[in-house]
């Protein structure tokens, strides 16, 4: 099969600003003296706490106990004192109990953080359970359950498993430090999932602007048998997962359907390394890379973060902000998430954070729609926005569903080549709310 140059039809060309990470080595942020531990930091059911206020905790303990399938553990990632057990508004916008501790600067490690054996000598079951109890979730952002997404139906063949290391959106380069750091863990990290699925094929897909980090992949992967790393055309939305399951196998996953029903799993290359720590050293997902990025701060850098850190810290770790704020995002642009402070905390799904500045940030004139069909042209899910977004701006939803509102992946394409610059990804969003609120209605 072709390994190189591969696409799905639809997307846009955006600038990258990558460069001012992108040759930024990993380093390990400094410790917080107190963090704010969400019990929900996946798409699920939230933990119930397993501790209470003045216990005293380890790194790597377990602090809150997943009890429903779609759900995963939290774990403490300081050596402290539970000082609270309170609601708190968290990076998803959501008000989650959290657990605050306060660090004593030990960093003493928990009684179970130890080495779960070689990969061979685990059975695809044990590898499964080892994921779920470390806590690992998504890491590219999504943060579904990695455990849940494992353990497909039995009438769901799985044959192929992907490793996600497009890192298409503009300006994080987390995921690409890395595989040019750490490419074994990352491989390590696959051979894990294709054993707890119980696959044979594997293949790591890299957009092309990244080629220090195909080189060192490929060099690693180079006397795997059953291992491929394939290049993307650098284009956004690249590494949604059904777009990238497209240029890989092609394969398309049907409206409303799973990248199971076409027999992919696809997994971040961040997740892959999280599952690695966890066979090799024991370790339980309490920390994970963040890109702190943008011309709003003075020293962009790529930092090992402990979950619970507060943005604040981070981003006076990086010289802090460079003038006025004009815009604080978690993620990048395109499909990141906008905060109203800093003093939230970092996530399992933090992948970056991003500070734009007030001149970049303007809001810029909107015009009637001229029905140019641009952004019909780059849909990545070939829906036609201009309409759905006029069904949802009208109130009329019942019609933005006819037209497949529920499809859209919301990756701001179409907003982003509007020459108008009307609020279609924006619109078509709240068209998505109202209907799966009536659909939940129904029931």
């Amino acid at each position: 099969m072709k390994l190189d140059n591969l696409t799905f039809k639809g997307g846009v060309h955006v600038p990258h600003h990558k460069e001012l990470t992108q040759g930024i080595p990993l380093k390990s942020a400094k410790e917080p003296e107190m963090v704010i531990i969400p019990l929900q930091q996946h798409i699920g059911a939230p933990c119930d706490p397993l501790v209470k206020v003045g216990d005293r905790v380890k790194v790597g303990q377990k602090i809150g106990q997943a009890n429903a399938f779609v759900s995963t553990p939290v774990h403490s990632s300081v050596a402290g004192i539970v000082k609270k057990i309170a609601p708190m508004i968290t990076p998803t916008g959501m008000n989650i109990n959290c657990i605050t501790i306060e660090a004593d600067g030990t960093n003493e490690l928990d009684e179970t953080v130890k080495p779960k054996g070689s990969l061979e000598s685990l059975s695809s079951k044990e590898v499964l359970e080892i994921i779920k109890e470390s806590g690992i979730t998504g890491m590219g952002g999504a943060g579904f359950p990695t455990h849940v997404k494992l353990s497909p139906p039995p009438e769901k063949k799985i044959d192929t498993i992907i490793l996600n290391g497009a890192e298409c959106e503009p300006y994080l380069t987390a995921d690409h430090r890395l595989m040019v750091e750490r490419p074994e863990m990352v491989v390590l990290g696959l051979k894990s999932i294709m054993k707890a699925v119980e696959v044979d094929r594997g293949f790591i897909a890299i957009e092309d602007n990244k080629p220090d980090a195909i080189d060192a992949m490929r060099k690693v992967c180079s006397g795997e048998t059953n291992i491929k790393v394939v290049t993307l055309k650098a284009k956004f939305p690249q590494g949604d997962e059904k777009r990238i399951i497209n240029a890989v196998t092609g394969r398309e996953v049907p409206s409303g359907g799973l990248p199971m029903d076409v027999g992919v799993v696809v997994d971040n290359v961040g997740t892959a390394n999280a599952i690695a720590e966890a066979i090799k050293m024991g370790k339980p997902l309490y920390e994970r890379i963040v890109t702190v990025t943008g011309n709003g701060i003075m020293e962009p850098q790529n930092l090992i973060v402990k979950l619970g850190t507060p943005f604040k810290e981070v981003i006076e770790q990086c010289g802090g902000y460079k003038g006025t704020p004009g815009k604080l995002i978690m993620g990048g642009p395109m499909m990141g998430l906008s905060q109203f402070t800093d003093e939230i905390p970092v996530i399992k799904g933090t992948s970056g954070i991003l500070i734009l500045t007030e001149e970049e940030v303007k809001p810029q004139p909107v015009a009637p729609c001229i029905k140019c069909g641009k952004c019909v042209q780059v849909c990545p899910v070939h829906l036609q926005p201009l309409y759905i977004s006029k069904f949802s701006l009208n109130k009329k939803y019942d019609k933005a569903e006819e037209s497949r509102a529920l499809d859209c992946i919301e990756c701001g394409s179409c907003s982003f080549i509007c020459p108008a610059k009307r609020p279609l990804v924006e619109s078509i969003r709240v068209a998505k709310r109202e209907i799966i609120a009536k659909r939940k209605k129904a029931k």
